[in-house]
C-alpha cells in the first residue's frame, strides 16, 4: 500500500488490521497487540485454535481446516498462521484488510529461526498477497513477561507503514527486548549463531526420544544484525523480502546449464 488517497489519516473510517499469531487464540500477546490498537484500527483476529510455534509458512492439506467464531470479528483457526491469514483473506473478511500484523509472539524470532517462524510465516504469507505485514516479537524468556512496550512499538510501526507504504513484497519482522532501552535499529538478518542441540531419553516403553534446543555462541554477531541490535537492548527491525533469489550467484552459474543439458541428452541417446 502506498501513500497519498490510500493513507489512513486521509480516509474518513479506520484502517482495518487483521491480527493474527502462532501462539494461539488465547495468547497474552495477541490480546495485549489487540488492546494496544483500539481506538486506531478496526481489528480482526484470525488465529490458530492451539500452538504452532515452528510452523513457518506451512499449509494444511491432508484434512479440512475447521473454523470456529469465538467472537465478533474473532475467529480460531484449526490450522498453521498461514492457514489463518488465506481463510481470513478469502472467506471471513468482508474486505482486504490494509495491514496484517502477527504476533506478539512470546520469544525471539532472529537470525536462522525466521525461517521456522510461525509468526514471520503468516506475515510473509500477507506479503504474499500483496499486503503489508509486520511480525512482532517479544525477547523474553521470563515467566512474568510484559507485552506493553511490544505493543506500543507495533502500534507506532502501523502508522508509519500505514501512512507511507512499504515495498510491494517486503515485511517487517520486528524484535523488542525486555528490558528495553528505548533504542530502535534498522538490521539485517543475522547469519547463524546458535548450535543446534538435541537432549536424548527414553519414553516408559523404552523409545528413544530427542528434545531439539539451541545454543548460542556470541563470537560472531555481526554490529548491524538483529541479535547485536537485541543485545544492546534496542529494538530490531528487520525487512524481509519474498524473493530469496541470489542475483550474484544466478549470474556467476549460468554456464552449468550447458553440461546439465548436455548431459541429459547423452542419456536419452
Amino acid at each position: 500500500m502506498g501513500g497519498g488517497s490510500d493513507c489512513y489519516d486521509c480516509r474518513m473510517t479506520l484502517p482495518h488490521i487483521l491480527l493474527t499469531n502462532d501462539d494461539g487464540i488465547h495468547a497474552a500477546g495477541l490480546l495485549a497487540l489487540a488492546a494496544g490498537l483500539a481506538g486506531f484500527a478496526k481489528v480482526s483476529i484470525v488465529a490458530p485454535s492451539q500452538e504452532q510455534s515452528g510452523a513457518a509458512q506451512s499449509l494444511t492439506l491432508r484434512r479440512p481446516i475447521v473454523c470456529h467464531a469465538v467472537g465478533e470479528r474473532e475467529w480460531a483457526v484449526d490450522g498453521t498462521p498461514a492457514d489463518c491469514v488465506i481463510v481470513a483473506l478469502h472467506k471471513l473478511l468482508p474486505e482486504k484488510p490494509d495491514m496484517v500484523i502477527s504476533g506478539i509472539n512470546f520469544g525471539a524470532n532472529l537470525g536462522e529461526n525466521v525461517y521456522y517462524s510461525g509468526t514471520v510465516g503468516a506475515a510473509r504469507e500477507a506479503a504474499l498477497h500483496h499486503i503489508p505485514a509486520l511480525a512482532m516479537s517479544l525477547c523474553s524468556k521470563t515467566a512474568t513477561v510484559k507485552f506493553d512496550a511490544a505493543a506500543r512499538v507495533a502500534r507506532s510501526a502501523a502508522e508509519l507503514i500505514l501512512k507511507e507504504g512499504l515495498p510491494d513484497q517486503v515485511l517487517l519482522n520486528v524484535n523488542v527486548p525486555e528490558p528495553w532501552s528505548g533504542g530502535v535499529k534498522f538490521t539485517r538478518q543475522s547469519k547463524k549463531i546458535t548450535r543446534n542441540q538435541l537432549s536424548e531419553g527414553k519414553d516408559p516403553q523404552g523409545r528413544t526420544y530427542f528434545w531439539l534446543f539451541e545454543q548460542r555462541i556470541d563470537k560472531d554477531v555481526a554490529p548491524d544484525t538483529d541479535y547485536a541490535a537485541i543485545f544492546s537492548g534496542a529494538v530490531s527491525v528487520t525487512p524481509l523480502h519474498l524473493d530469496p533469489t541470489d542475483t550474484a550467484s544466478l549470474n556467476h552459474l549460468s554456464h552449468w546449464a550447458g553440461p546439465i543439458e548436455g548431459a541429459f541428452l547423452r542419456s536419452e541417446g
